[in-house]
């Protein structure tokens, strides 16, 4: 999400060609599918013609993205609003299979003492990335999801999970909770399986509630709406 700069890069591209004509929410949109497969993921075949808002929803986010902190009562209910089933959800939340974690998003599982869900040397490890359980929120100070494949979206993190080495609580959940974790395990045994559920949630996700026809715009610049 701190790559949006490249967002207007593609954008700006776009406007040199045909002008008005592609959103940048079909840019963001087909910009996950697109990074999804250099990840190794399944190709998505996403439809496009959304169209842009004409004001901003910021403060819909904390309303209905969760938190890493949620239960996962409360993962499933968000999702499952929009039209996502539970194994839909599982399957999102292998996209923690990549990337990192900054370490002020993990002490709290590590002091003043450690999370017992958590596997004794993968705390320990966590130490060595976090050694402070106040570290400074402006240095880079991070632990990756997966340390096997963390730059490949697979079924590893399902693997972790199942040894206790989830990352952040809501992984973690994953596998205590009785309506997700056979789908964990289904998901730790079948890389294809995972792929597949993967691409349907994110499918699912990005055709909820979007703007079509006359309900927003086109952007002339992904920052700003139009100005009348």
């Amino acid at each position: 999400m701190r790559n949006f700069k490249y967002v207007k890069t593609i954008k700006d591209a776009l406007e040199q060609e045909c002008p008005g004509t592609v959103s940048c929410a079909d840019i963001v949109s087909l910009s996950a599918r697109d990074g999804i497969v250099l990840l190794g993921g399944p190709r998505i075949e996403m439809k496009t013609g959304r169209k842009d808002s004409k004001r901003s929803y910021l403060s819909e986010v904390e309303n209905t993205i969760p938190n890493h902190n949620d239960s996962m009562e409360l993962v499933l209910s968000r999702f499952q609003s929009i039209g996502i089933d539970t194994q839909g959800i599982v399957a999102l939340l292998g996209a923690h299979s990549v990337g990192r974690v900054h370490c002020v998003n993990l002490v709290h599982r590590l002091y003043p003492t450690v999370d017992p869900t958590l596997d004794p040397d993968y705390a320990e490890y966590l130490k060595g990335r976090c050694p402070t359980p106040d570290p400074d929120p402006e240095a880079v100070l991070y632990s990756r999801n997966d340390r096997e494949t963390p730059m490949i979206l697979d079924n590893m993190y399902y693997n972790n999970l199942l040894k206790h080495k989830g990352l952040l609580v809501i992984d973690q959940q994953l596998t205590s909770d009785p309506t997700t974790s056979p789908f964990v395990e289904k998901m730790a045994a079948d890389n294809g399986y995972f792929h597949d559920q993967f691409a349907r949630a994110v499918l699912l996700l990005s055709e909820n509630n979007p703007l079509t026809g006359d309900e927003g715009e086109v952007r002339k610049d992904c920052r700003y709406v139009n100005s009348e």
